[in-house]
């Protein structure tokens, strides 16, 4: 199908260790852009939460505490 944009269009995908909105980080963020010429950008990064993620958690996104251990923490990829 082809989109007739006039400008581009961000598709962001947020996972977390959990639901809680206070006390819950994130562990993955994926971005997909699309231009208007109709060509795609995807971009994906994966971040130390530096808490547990919480086994419902895991269920749904298939991320584990394991996966996490060397990658940057979200202080070091917002700089």
């Amino acid at each position: 199908m082809k989109l007739n944009l006039k400008n581009p269009l961000v598709f962001l995908d947020l996972e977390t260790t959990g639901i809680n909105i206070v006390t819950d980080r994130i562990v993955e963020i994926a971005l997909l852009k699309i231009d208007i010429d109709g060509s795609e950008e995807e971009k994906l990064q994966r971040i130390n939460p530096e808490i547990p993620i919480s086994d419902e958690a895991k269920r749904i996104h298939g991320i584990s505490n394991n996966d996490l251990v060397n990658e940057p923490t979200f202080k070091e990829v917002a700089k």
